[in-house]
């Protein structure tokens, strides 16, 4: 029997200004579970709008977002925050916070109002940091971290929340080789422990390293969907970036360069 989606998107539209300049414009499109997607495509492409819209931050001016079956407006924030977590490509922090305080809100949606967390969300949380390698962070000010570190901690909130997927908006953003490689095999891990992983991307290596499933979009459209292999063509890459781009094989690994036609 076929697996049903854990996000299915039906006819999807938004705009932030009214009826006018459409970022996601009819957008149709279903999430695996249990599976990491990548969703690539240039700056306007609408990408960090369908995260929102995924999360119920935004609300469409028409179409549907159905989790699990269920739509999407029919969940309320406390209930979305237990199946969803989000990862923001930059998160600015004004408080000295140490990490495993920082990383003990992500149990927010499991306490009742006004609840203290419990010596179980505690440990909840060390397991988290040290399932991560963090462990050692944990007494650290998130003030003092660099960047692959805040990376990794924003990763350990999101999953102290014990959601079923993770969203993440570019995950890789201004790191380096070293921790771009690091976060990218946390979500290879993560994903191989049952948990759903969708991200944003301008980088296409990114993608080819990581995703089993690739969404290409281009003026809030999809443009391309599916496995990872099907998708991940020189002419679907050409087409949404608007420049020529070669796709090469390495042992099994695809390699996404730009096309040389200096010769």
């Amino acid at each position: 029997m076929m697996k049903s989606p854990l996000i299915s998107i039906r006819n999807l539209d938004f705009s932030y200004n009214g009826d006018h300049q459409r970022v996601v414009n009819d957008l149709s499109l279903e999430l695996t579970d249990g599976s990491i997607t990548a969703i690539l495509g240039p700056n306007g492409a609408g990408k960090t709008t369908l995260v929102h819209l995924l999360l119920g931050m935004l609300k469409p001016l028409s179409g549907e977002i159905h989790l699990k079956g269920k739509p999407l407006s029919d969940y309320s924030r406390g209930e979305l925050s237990t199946h969803i977590a989000f990862v923001p490509q930059i998160e600015h922090t004004a408080f000295d916070f140490s990490v495993q305080e920082y990383v003990l809100m992500g149990r927010a949606p499991h306490l009742k109002l006004l609840q203290t967390p419990t010596d179980e969300d505690q440990e909840k949380v060390s397991q988290q940091l040290k399932s991560l390698d963090l462990d050692h962070l944990g007494p650290r000010s998130v003030l003092e971290l660099s960047g692959g570190e805040r990376q990794m901690v924003l990763i350990a909130r999101a999953l102290a929340q014990e959601p079923q997927l993770l969203l993440l908006d570019e995950p890789t953003t201004h790191l380096d080789l070293s921790n771009k490689g690091r976060i990218l095999g946390t979500l290879r891990k993560l994903a191989a422990n049952g948990v759903t992983v969708v991200f944003t991307s301008h980088d296409p290596n990114a993608a080819a390293s990581t995703a089993q499933h690739l969404v290409l979009m281009r003026g809030g459209k999809v443009h391309a969907s599916g496995n990872l292999d099907e998708v991940l063509t020189a002419e679907r890459l050409s087409e949404i970036y608007g420049i020529p781009i070669q796709v090469v094989r390495v042992g099994s690994q695809s390699i996404v360069l730009l096309e040389n036609d200096s010769g």
